[in-house]
């Protein structure tokens, strides 16, 4: 606990710091004023906004607002990402059930992307992904109640999200643009992401104020690190078809080296954009032997969604999230879980909220065989209310205030180890970069 909170403290202490001095460095390039209008593409398409990228190669709506820095140099554009909460978080702190837990912690993510134009048509982009959650959450990640996946020390993680790795992304792409409704792209990444789901957590706009991962994780987020993937798409006017090959297990427990690549798995996305409100996607993938724990289960995953992005006047906006999934085992029922998350964001204000049904398994809560039989699902449900409020502003990094609760309602043969309605709550920082206005 001690090394936690020294951790934290160097964070907060040094944080602006760095980024202060990053800025410094950069004088050689030139920095775009994010009171102005500025334009730059998306990192597959010379035609479409950059607002349209989410993860991996996933869609967002047009509107969707953004939160980054811009540089240029030369014939290359660069845009810098982020966002670290420190925090203390405690699941279940009414002590009804024996599977809670609190700590001090700072989930993070921090992102850098860049790209040029190649000719008249062709477009070379690049993204850098890091995490130091190995360090600020330890190897077993941080308490979240009924959250599983994933292991620490060949014990499985459950009530608990794991640490993301240091390098959750490196990868590059080179798209080529026929004609302005037309583009043909090409992903690959070393880890990256592929084409099954929805953006992931960390860059949906309706979920980036909340430091929680969804309980639903692993049935949208899990493949988002991925140690080998290669993805092909073709644009067509408003709708994207993809294909993915790549890497079905799940990242090692050790987060700072590099996994073997397989390309084992494989997965497919139709994405549709028909306003520049909204961004539709179904995806399907086979994914081999995800757990390093149970390696001979495959899942078959299925993935549906829908995000909407209303900007109004001024820093105002409201961004909401649906999503379905389903995780199919062989000779067992189906998983499904489902999501509606919303945010709205006014000025520096922002409250948002999360509800979640998810059906658990025995083997995902790593219950005993003989006490709660071998195949029963658990039905699990999670409502979330949160708010941050921003403090003040260091160039162009902000830091806010924050706090949210959470309700959980679980079936009732789960009350003698979880009791009946836990709650989990948490206050923390929030520093990230400010918005842009973009053309």
């Amino acid at each position: 606990m001690k090394k936690t909170i020294l951790c934290l403290k160097l964070i907060l202490l040094l944080f602006p710091l760095m980024l202060a001095k990053a800025q410094a460095q950069m004088n050689g390039m030139q920095m775009s004023d994010t009171s102005m209008n500025m334009q730059m593409n998306s990192g597959y398409s010379l035609s479409l906004p950059m607002n349209r990228d989410g993860s991996g190669t996933a869609w967002l709506p047009d509107a969707s607002p953004m939160y980054g820095l811009m540089l240029s140099s030369g014939k290359w554009m660069y845009m810098l990402h982020g966002n670290i909460a420190p925090r203390f978080t405690s699941q279940d702190f009414t002590n009804k059930g024996s599977r809670g837990g609190n700590d001090f912690d700072a989930p993070n993510w921090f992102m850098a992307m860049g790209q040029r134009q190649i000719g008249q048509k062709g477009l070379f982009h690049f993204n850098v992904m890091l995490s130091a959650d190995r360090f600020t959450e330890g190897g077993n990640g941080y308490p979240l109640l009924f959250q599983t996946g994933e292991s620490w020390k060949n014990v499985p993680l459950v009530d608990r999200q794991h640490p993301h790795d240091l390098f959750s992304e490196l990868a590059a792409s080179y798209s080529y643009s026929f004609n302005k409704k037309t583009d043909l792209s090409f992903y690959i990444g070393y880890p990256g992401e592929p084409a099954l789901g929805s953006t992931a957590f960390m860059h949906r706009p309706s979920a980036l104020s909340n430091p929680d991962a969804p309980i639903g994780h692993h049935w949208n987020d899990g493949t988002h690190i991925t140690f080998g993937v290669a993805t092909l798409g073709l644009r067509l006017d408003k709708f994207k078809i993809e294909g993915s090959s790549f890497t079905g297990r799940e990242p090692d427990e050790n987060r700072l080296d590099f996994d073997k690549p397989k390309f084992d798995s494989w997965s497919g996305r139709l994405s549709y954009n028909p306003a520049k409100n909204w961004a539709l996607e179904v995806s399907h993938g086979y994914i081999k032997s995800p757990e390093m724990l149970m390696p001979a289960e495959n899942v078959n995953r299925t993935i549906a969604s829908a995000i909407y992005s209303k900007p109004f006047t001024g820093e105002q906006f409201l961004n909401v999230t649906v999503l379905w999934g389903l995780n199919k085992y062989k000779d067992q029922a189906g998983q499904n879980t489902a999501l509606l998350e919303a945010s709205y964001r006014l000025r520096k204000l922002e409250l948002y909220t999360r509800y979640e049904f998810v059906q658990k398994s025995r083997e995902e809560l790593n219950l005993d065989e003989n006490l709660y039989g071998e195949t029963t699902l658990y039905p699990v449900n999670a409502l979330t209310f949160g708010l941050n409020y921003d403090l003040f502003q260091i160039g162009k990094f902000r830091v806010a205030a924050g706090g949210q609760l959470s309700a959980y309602h679980a079936d009732n043969r789960l009350d003698n180890l979880y009791g009946k309605n836990p709650y989990g709550g948490e206050v923390f920082l929030r520093i990230y970069l400010s918005l842009m206005k973009m053309k």
